[in-house]
């Protein structure tokens, strides 16, 4: 394909034409949106850089000790772990609601199993990966084979899995002092490794962990080519002879998997088991992937860019928060941040590869 920078001149000679390649000079603004283009993670890479160097000057040296910016890791690493489940929708030209909604049903699901039920813990924990993957299935078949558009089918299997869990917990939280006594490895992802000042948790190495696999799975296999494929143009996949169902379930499949894992570092992170915990968790999912520079459009972006994304929302809190700012100025912040990075993208697609 030709981009706005390469047309071809046209030229008429008697009755034929003539294309001559076109000269026109590449200011440093086309330059940067071409290597933007190019590197999508660039962006939140950038912005996580300025945003660090800004509350350094801002919040003073106490921003940049061993302990907040552990603590910083500590607070986006469920989201982190959310945001990568959403990223696989979002590269299909999908996108996902209820990948909280999955979470938080899992992680009520291993609760009740293992603290109300006896069953031990490690069983426990497997039957809620089990249906996570059940309820990601249930997703991908409604928009496969019922056709149903991606928003309107997750946004009603989130009330569903939201019922599902008032119903299972009763709307009652199972206390820490339970999960300590009964299925104490449910809290396992909440141990920590002090490095320095630093509390690295174990959940903070499983987010890494995830987004290093499903970077891997993205960009080093053939799956993962098919699911880019799949999103940047669903029509020419089929024509190019990848089986698109299969594939799209097998996404949806695989982020009720990181969801239902979540759901166990959830448990370690809060030290109990909520039925309304990390309840805004979507929003905050797409923020992320969002920031991180993959477009809502399918087809383009990495999926690390979605955990600079989670940081660039853990960094702006913080930092905001050691300034002195209110929550409500903090949250106006994140507002804009989205509408930045939405526009960004809007830019950066105008060159076509």
């Amino acid at each position: 394909m030709t981009t706005k920078a390469s047309y071809e001149q046209v030229i008429d000679q008697g009755d034929t034409k003539v294309a001559t390649f076109d000269t026109r000079h590449h200011t440093l603004l086309d330059r940067i949106q071409h290597i933007l283009h190019n590197n999508p993670t660039y962006v939140p890479v950038i912005v996580l850089m300025l945003s660090l160097g800004a509350f350094w000057i801002i919040a003073g040296g106490r921003f940049f000790s061993a302990f907040n910016l552990s603590l910083i890791m500590q607070q986006v690493s469920i989201i982190g772990m959310l945001a990568a489940a959403q990223s696989l929708i979002i590269i299909t030209a999908g996108i996902d609601l209820s990948v909280a909604a999955i979470m938080i049903l899992m992680s009520v699901i291993m609760g009740n199993l293992a603290v109300n039920l006896g069953v031990p813990s490690p069983l426990a924990i497997l039957v809620g990966c089990a249906g996570g993957v059940a309820a990601g299935a249930m997703n991908g078949l409604l928009i496969t084979k019922v056709k149903l558009p991606p928003f309107i089918t997750t946004l009603g299997t989130w009330s569903i899995f939201f019922a599902l869990n008032l119903w299972l917990s009763g709307a009652q939280s199972i206390r820490s002092q339970d999960i300590d006594e009964k299925a104490a490895f449910l809290k396992f992802f909440g141990n920590a490794i002090n490095i320095g000042g630093a509390r690295i948790t174990f959940g903070v190495i499983l987010m890494i962990v995830i987004f290093v696999v499903l970077w891997y799975m993205l960009n080093k296999t053939a799956w993962g080519r098919h699911v880019y494929a799949i999103g940047d143009d669903m029509e020419a996949a089929e024509m190019s002879g990848i089986r698109t169902e299969r594939t799209l379930v097998s996404v949806y499949m695989l982020a009720g998997l990181v969801c239902a894992i979540a759901g166990w570092a959830s448990i370690g992170r809060v030290g109990s088991i909520s039925p309304q915990s990390f309840y805004e968790g979507n929003l905050q999912s797409i923020t992320a992937v969002v920031i991180g520079g993959i477009s809502l459009f399918g087809g383009r972006g990495s999926i690390m860019g979605a955990l600079f994304g989670a940081l660039i929302v853990g960094v702006f809190q913080s930092g905001l928060r050691m300034a002195g700012v209110d929550v409500l100025w903090q949250v106006f912040a994140i507002g804009w941040l989205i509408i930045i990075a939405v526009a960004i993208d809007q830019w950066i697609r105008r060159v076509s590869a």
